[in-house]
């Protein structure tokens, strides 16, 4: 009766016996890392959608679920279950980032976009994944994500510079209307704002 009442409170029970029987009950739980509820809200305030795949039981992900704020989530999953649902979200369109730090998040890490492992995190998963962080704070993958997509808009902004400036001085050049040494002067202040960008 103890262990389904744990059970029900979303712990993890793990009983030692031996050949006379039961011995004890061992009550796991797992706490948030600090900061992660405060990196979820970031990752969320940057359009992103949050789900949770774990192995745990599903009582104790839904009980982690309901501490950091998040709506899909779902336990009991084989490393093949998180396989088959990464896939479904992937041919419904989108793109999947996931992290994991355990031996069985290796498969679900190859299949991911964007996979990102944690830096305490297993080898196996360190392999597969394209980012390791290097910290364990959650954090840093909500900064991280905020720097790509300013680097993306960076080099957007840089190429369609570019593209504008030859396609107006490129014909000006072969009219005439442009001198080489005024061409040298404006492919060189060009080239130093995409710099400054």
């Amino acid at each position: 009766p103890q262990a389904t009442t744990w059970a029900g409170e979303g712990a993890t029970v793990v009983a030692l016996g031996d050949a006379g029987g039961w011995l004890a009950l061992f009550r796991l739980e797992d706490v948030p890392r600090r900061g992660a509820a405060a990196a979820l809200a970031a990752l969320r305030a940057q359009g992103l959608a949050i789900g949770m795949l774990s192995g745990d039981t599903p009582g104790a992900v839904t009980r982690m679920a309901a501490d950091l704020g998040i709506a899909d989530a779902r336990g009991a999953m084989t490393p093949e279950d998180k396989h088959a649902a990464i896939k479904v979200l992937q041919d419904g369109g989108a793109v999947v980032a996931m992290v994991g730090d355990g031996v069985n998040d290796a498969p679900v890490l190859a299949q991911a976009h964007v996979s990102i492992a944690m830096g305490s995190g297993t080898e196996l998963a360190r392999s597969q994944a394209d980012v390791v962080l290097l910290s364990d704070d959650p954090a840093h993958l909500a900064a991280g994500v905020a720097l790509a997509r300013r680097s993306l808009r960076i080099i957007r902004q840089n190429l369609a510079w570019a593209f504008a400036y030859n396609v107006t001085a490129i014909p000006l050049a072969m009219a005439g209307w442009i001198t080489p040494w005024m061409a040298g002067i404006g492919m060189s202040a060009s080239s130093l704002l995409v710099v400054l960008n």
